[in-house]
C-alpha cells in the first residue's frame, strides 16, 4: 500500500495535549489520526471516543486521603456496630 505525508496545522498547545494523551494510550499521533481515518471511512461517521478515566477532584482527594491515612473510618465487627456508630 502506497503511503502519502499529510501536513496538519495544529495549536501548538493542543498538539502537546494530543502527543501527550496518544501517549499515555501507547499510541503515537500518526497511528492515533489512521485509525480514525480508517474507522471514520468504514462507519461513514466521526465514529468513536478514546478517552482516559480522569477522576474528578472529590476523587482525587478521597484517594490522596487513603494514601496518606486520613479521614477513614475505624472497622466495624457487625453491622450493629457500624449503625451504632453512624446514629451517635
Amino acid at each position: 500500500m502506497a503511503q502519502t505525508n499529510i501536513n496538519i496545522r495544529m495549536d501548538e498547545n493542543l498538539k502537546q495535549q494530543f502527543d501527550w494523551l496518544c501517549s499515555e494510550l501507547g499510541l503515537n499521533m500518526t497511528t492515533a489520526i489512521n485509525i480514525f481515518a480508517k474507522t471514520m471511512v468504514r462507519q461513514q461517521k466521526i465514529p468513536f471516543e478514546v478517552a482516559l478515566d480522569v477522576p474528578n477532584t472529590e476523587t482525587l482527594a478521597a484517594i490522596d486521603d487513603v494514601n496518606h491515612g486520613r479521614n477513614l473510618s475505624k472497622p466495624f465487627h457487625s453491622v450493629t456496630d457500624l449503625m451504632e456508630d453512624l446514629n451517635a
